[in-house]
Formats: structure tokens, C-alpha cells, sequence
């Protein structure tokens, strides 16, 4: 039921939020709001309170708030009309003698008007989505950490190290398999432990103790040696399939959680890294997979698909195999107190938005491909796949959809809340509105900007779901 429900849950928590905001900003600036509504097209229930119509409509794809504004004749189209041509009649059974326009026959008074307000108010209200939706994500990061406590990896084994261009000897001196004792003389018996004890060092070399002996890496006091350090070491994760995801090549071919994969092509695999390499440079080719499962080995045959990623090298984009599986969970939670809760949650929504923003200016530059765009059927397989995970992978996604949206709705795209705060901006720098048929055209290229990128993200998310129905 949970996997049933969550695309609905995870789209209306996000958009409820979104809506949210611009509705309580044009509130409490005394903007005129006559109609809140989560989705769009024929309207499914409504119900009036006070001056403003709250609807549920047919097609959960987003909502809005109808504002009162005298300059969005055209936007209103996508919004159920106008409120001076949307007035309804005596003798609609609706109707309000005592109520403003649209419901009622009293004129909207020229200060509630989205256009009376100064530029700072209406920036207050365009930005209050974006905001809220901030916040949530940062409320449910900081709330999952507070009640799931913090992840502890009981292993201080290496696993894989990047190479390093100021520590070209490091590979010889650091391998796959050691296990590090202490970290500038500091004990350390978990990965967490490595990572903190490296990110408290200060002195002019890193001394790492492990079981083959000691390495010294001559940082020079840099901080960011430090830090790229800290990223180019990653412990030792086995090749133990945590789960898999529906309509993925790995379910297909029979593969199930708790498998261990020993061998790939008769090759021996030793870890998840390992094994990661080899699916991926397997794209589109049938590979098996040699696994143990209840004590015994069996071969199963599967072919990655072929999807579109950056290499982490080059920054090129490429081909690599995907079967959707996940690794085991090694870590066990620790509680953590409220203020670390909090600082973790910051983390977290700093980070994720980071993610986003790397993809996004990956996509200008070319270096991600478009084809890695998903779409409602991509968000909807990911929010049935959380479901079926449990309650914290599904708010893990929707903190992630949350902030996804507050940023992409920041790009300068008419229609969007980053194009009309930097048409509202031009607006008030050129010391008056643009004429009707300007924002027409401006309202024309939002329109086929989204049309465009809604047709390409569906056009992705058919074609993924075909390949995987009919190879």
C-alpha cells in the first residue's frame, strides 16, 4: 500500500510546500488570492474558505496560486482564468453578493493587486516557494537524523584510493585490503573515525598507520590536499547486493538481496567497486554473474543497460552498464543529540543542492548528457521503489525532489519563479511594465522552453521504459 501511495505522497508533499509559500508570502503582504489549487485541468474537489477556492485538480504534474494581477491575462490560461473574466454570474449557484471577483460582484480594491506592491514584496512572494521548499528539505534531513541517529561504519579497511597528482607514490603505499590502525597517532576504529581524525589534522604531513606499516603524505599544512584526500579514500564495501529495482535488469535476470557476487566472466570479484567496473564496461553486453547465495554458487546471466554518466576522470560524458542493484548496508546507527541533528540536516541539504547544481551546469556545458533527465514516470518508479525500501528512504526522496525543484524553478526561465523575478527586476530598472504584447512573447518563449523539456524528459522516460519491457 505504501508503494502504491508514494507517488502521490511525494509529489503532494512537494508541490503542497511549494504552493505553500507563494500563498501564505501573497497572504501576509495582502496580495489577493482567490484560488489555491494542487494539480491542474478539471478540478476533482474544491471548497471555499474565507476569499480563497482551494482545489484538487485531475493532473498532479504542479499547482499554483491564482494571484490578482493585471498583467497575466495570458498566464491565466494555465490557471484557470482571469479574475475579471472569470466573475461569476447571480445565477451561479456559487455565487456571493458579498464576495470580491471571481466569486462575488465587488471589485478588487487597487491595493491588493499583485502589481501594487513594491518590488521587494513581490520578490518576497516569488521566492517564498523556492524557500519553503529549502526548508523542507533541510526539516526532513534534519528530522531523519534526529530519529535514525547518524550512520557508523564499523571498518577502517580500504577499499579503493584515487590516484593523487601531489601523491603519485600512493598507491604503492596504500592498497586495497589494509586496514587503518591510527591517523596521526590517533587510534581510530571506524570509517568515521579516519574521515574526522583526517578532517582535524593540521599538521604539515598526514601519517597513517595501517597493517603494512606507515604512510606519510606531505600536505603542507593545505587544507584542501586534505579534503581531496579525504575524498579519494573509500572503505572496503563487499559485493553483496542490498536490493534491487523494479523493472531493472537485475530483478529481470533473478538476481535477489543478499546475493554475493564471487566472479563476473569466471573473472573473481572482491568488492563492490570491483564489481561496479565491470557491469560497467559491460553496457548492452550479457555478462554472468557468479553468486552465493544460501551457501551455494550459481551463474546468472544479465546485460546491463547503457546510460549516459560523466566520467569521474575526464568529465566526459560515456556509455556505462547499469543492472539497478544496491549494495548491502554494512553501517549501524549511533543517536545523535538535536544541535549535531541539525548540523547534519544543513549538511545534507547543502550537499544535495550542490548535486543539483553540478547537473545542471553539467547540462549547459555539455558535459551531462540529456538523456540522463527523467521525468513523472521516472519520479514515480523512484518514489514506488522508496516505498517498498521503508519511510526513510521515501522522505530521503522527497527531501531531494524538494530541493531539485527549488532549484530548477530558480532558472530564468519565463514562467518560472527565477524568470518572473528577473522580469519583475527589468520591470521595475526600465520604470515601468512591459507592454502587453512583450510579455506575450516573453510568456511564448517560457512556454516552449517548458513545453520543450517536458516533451524531451517524457521522450526519456518512454524510452527507458521500453528498452527495459522489450530490450
Amino acid at each position: 500500500m505504501l508503494a502504491l501511495l508514494a507517488p502521490i505522497v511525494v509529489f503532494g508533499i512537494v508541490i503542497f510546500v511549494h504552493e505553500l509559500g507563494h500563498f501564505l508570502a501573497a497572504k501576509a503582504l495582502g496580495v489577493y488570492a482567490p484560488r489555491f489549487s494542487i494539480g491542474f485541468g478539471p478540478t476533482l474537489w474544491k471548497r471555499r474558505r474565507g476569499e480563497t477556492e482551494y482545489v484538487l485538480a485531475a493532473l498532479p504534474l504542479g499547482g499554483y496560486v491564482r494571484m490578482a494581477s493585471k498583467h497575466d491575462e495570458e498566464a491565466a490560461v494555465l490557471e484557470g482564468g482571469s479574475e475579471e473574466k472569470s466573475a461569476r454570474s447571480a445565477d451561479d449557484p456559487d455565487f456571493d453578493p458579498e464576495a470580491m471577483i471571481p466569486f462575488g460582484p465587488k471589485p478588487i480594491p487597487p491595493h491588493r493587486w499583485f502589481e501594487s506592491k513594491p518590488l521587494w514584496a513581490r520578490l518576497v512572494i516569488l521566492l517564498a516557494g523556492v524557500t519553503m521548499n529549502i526548508l523542507l528539505t533541510f526539516v526532513v534531513a534534519t528530522g531523519l537524523a534526529a530519529h535514525y541517529g547518524r550512520p557508523i561504519y564499523p571498518t577502517t579497511v580500504v577499499g579503493s584510493v584515487d590516484t593523487l597528482a601531489w601523491a603519485p607514490a600512493l598507491s604503492q603505499q596504500l592498497q586495497p585490503g589494509d586496514t587503518i590502525r591510527a591517523v596521526d597517532a590517533t587510534p581510530v576504529s571506524t570509517w568515521n573515525g579516519v574521515i574526522e581524525s583526517l578532517e582535524g589534522a593540521t599538521g604539515d604531513s598526514l601519517v597513517l598507520t595501517t597493517s603494512r606499516g606507515q604512510v606519510v603524505l606531505p600536505t603542507h599544512g593545505d587544507e584542501e590536499r586534505v579534503r581531496e584526500f579525504a575524498t579519494a579514500l573509500r572503505f572496503h564495501q563487499p559485493a553483496v547486493l542490498g536490493g534491487t529495482l523494479p523493472g531493472r535488469p537485475a530483478r529481470s535476470a533473478g538476481l535477489e538481496a543478499g546475493d554475493t557476487v564471487v566472479a563476473i566472466d569466471r573473472q573473481p570479484v572482491a568488492d563492490w567497486p570491483t564489481m561496479v567496473d565491470r557491469v560497467g564496461a559491460a553496457a548492452g553486453r550479457q555478462i554472468v554473474l557468479t553468486v552465493r547465495r544460501g551457501g551455494a554458487p550459481r551463474d546468472v546471466a544479465v546485460t546491463p543497460e547503457a546510460v549516459d554518466e560523466p566520467d569521474p576522470a575526464t568529465g566526459k560524458v560515456r556509455k556505462v552498464g547499469k543492472i539497478g542493484a544496491t549494495p548491502v548496508d554494512i553501517s549501524r546507527r549511533e543517536p545523535i543529540g538535536v544541535a549535531e541533528a541539525v548540523r547534519v540536516g544543513w549538511d545534507g541539504t547543502w550537499a544535495m543542492g550542490g548535486a543539483i547544481v553540478t547537473v545542471v551546469r553539467g547540462l549547459f556545458a555539455g558535459d551531462v548528457a540529456v538523456s540522463q533527465l527523467g521525468g513523472p514516470i521516472a519520479i514515480t518508479e523512484a518514489s514506488v521503489s522508496a516505498g517498498q525500501e521503508g519511510l526513510e528512504r521515501l522522505f530521503q526522496l522527497i527531501a531531494f525532489l524538494s530541493i531539485n525543484i527549488a532549484i530548477l524553478n530558480l532558472l530564468p526561465i519565463p514562467i518560472l519563479d527565477g524568470g518572473q523575478v528577473l522580469l519583475n527586476i527589468a520591470e521595475s530598472v526600465k520604470g515601468s511594465p512591459f507592454s502587453a504584447r512583450t510579455r506575450e512573447y516573453i510568456l511564448r518563449v517560457g512556454l516552449a522552453a517548458i513545453g520543450l523539456l517536458f516533451v524531451l524528459v517524457m521522450y526519456n522516460d518512454i524510452t527507458r521504459l521500453v528498452t527495459r519491457l522489450f530490450g
